[in-house]
C-alpha cells in the first residue's frame, strides 16, 4: 500500500498544468500582467474585516453609529435600533499629520457634492481647480456626509483604486455604491468615531 503526499504535485496535475500552459500560452501572453516586486506592492489589511460590537466604542446607538478604523481601513455601522450593521472598505489619510481621530458627528448630508480643496491641499497642489462641481470629476463622488470638523467627510470616490488604500487628504472615502447605501442609512446627528 503507497501514501500519497497532498503538499507535493502530484504527476497527473503537473502534466494538466503544463498541457494547459503550453495550449493557452499565446492567449495568456496578451492578458498576463507581471506582479510588482513585494516591496511596491500596497499592503491591504483584508484580514481586519470582521463584524465588531458597538458596546466598547458608543456608550449607546442614538442617532445611530459609524466607527471607522483608520488602521484596518474599515467602516462600521450600526443603526439606532441595532438592527442594521454594515461594514465597508474605506480609503484613509495619506499620512498620520492628515489623519484626525476622536469623535464627532454627521452635520450635513449631500447627495451630488461639490468640492473645493482646502487652503492647506492648494498649498501642496496649487496646479489643483479651485472648485469641482458635482459629476465624474468630483473627488468627492457621488455622496457626502459631512462631520464636524471643518473640511472632513465621509464620501464617495469615482477613483475605486484608492479604496483599500492610504490615499486621502483627510476624509474617509467609500465606493459611490457604498457611500449611497451609508448616506440613506446615516442620518444627521450619527455619532462618528476614528479610531
Amino acid at each position: 500500500m503507497t501514501t500519497r503526499s497532498t503538499r507535493g504535485l502530484s504527476r497527473r496535475n503537473f502534466l494538466a498544468g503544463t498541457a494547459l500552459a503550453v495550449t493557452a500560452g499565446p492567449a495568456l501572453a496578451n492578458t498576463t500582467e507581471i506582479e510588482p516586486e513585494l516591496t511596491d506592492m500596497v499592503r491591504r489589511n483584508i484580514s481586519s474585516f470582521r463584524a465588531l460590537d458597538w458596546r466598547p466604542y458608543f456608550a449607546s446607538l442614538k442617532n445611530g453609529a459609524i466607527l471607522v478604523d483608520v488602521k484596518s481601513r474599515a467602516l462600521h455601522f450600526w443603526s439606532e435600533d441595532g438592527t442594521i450593521y454594515k461594514l465597508y472598505p474605506t480609503s484613509v489619510p495619506l499620512s498620520e499629520d492628515l489623519t484626525r481621530l476622536g469623535r464627532t458627528s454627521v452635520v450635513r448630508k449631500v447627495e451630488g457634492p461639490s468640492w473645493r480643496p482646502t487652503p492647506a491641499m492648494k498649498k501642496r497642489n496649487p496646479e489643483w481647480p479651485d472648485f469641482v462641481p458635482p459629476g465624474p470629476e468630483n473627488p468627492l463622488g457621488t455622496h457626502a456626509l459631512y462631520l464636524g470638523w471643518t473640511y472632513y467627510r465621509i464620501h464617495g470616490t469615482h477613483d475605486t483604486r484608492k479604496i483599500g488604500r492610504r490615499s486621502s487628504n483627510g476624509c474617509i472615502g467609500l465606493f459611490n455604491e457604498d457611500i449611497a447605501e451609508l448616506f440613506g442609512l446615516a442620518k444627521v446627528g450619527t455619532q462618528v468615531l476614528l479610531i
